[in-house]
């Protein structure tokens, strides 16, 4: 009878956690840079942590992140001007779309 209820009870715990995670959903961020070829970075900033995406055509992602507030930062190529986008929401589930950063001269 006891083994019963230590199994049973770790069945539940078991459940519960796994039903825990599963219900933690990840949005993202996407943007364009034009020109194409101006920018040889871009970097996302949350608090002490940052993370770098890969520019394919002037258009990058970043996926999996948290629910919270983000800095994008474009590192640009000369002659043109780093640009910083700052206070970015990311809601649960969603990409966020930049849609169109031009970067000057």
């Amino acid at each position: 009878m006891k083994k019963l209820c230590v199994v049973l009870s770790l069945l539940i715990v078991f459940t519960l956690g796994s039903i825990a995670f599963t219900n933690i959903k990840l949005g993202g961020i996407a943007g364009k840079i034009t020109p194409t070829d101006a920018a040889s970075g871009v970097s996302l900033v949350a608090a002490t942590d940052t993370l770098k995406a890969q520019i394919s055509q002037g258009v990058f992602t970043f996926s999996n992140l948290k629910e919270g507030v983000y800095t994008v930062v474009v590192k640009a190529n000369a002659p043109y001007k780093d640009a910083v986008i700052e206070r970015v929401a990311v809601k649960d589930s969603a990409t966020t779309d930049l849609g169109e950063i031009k970067l000057v001269q």
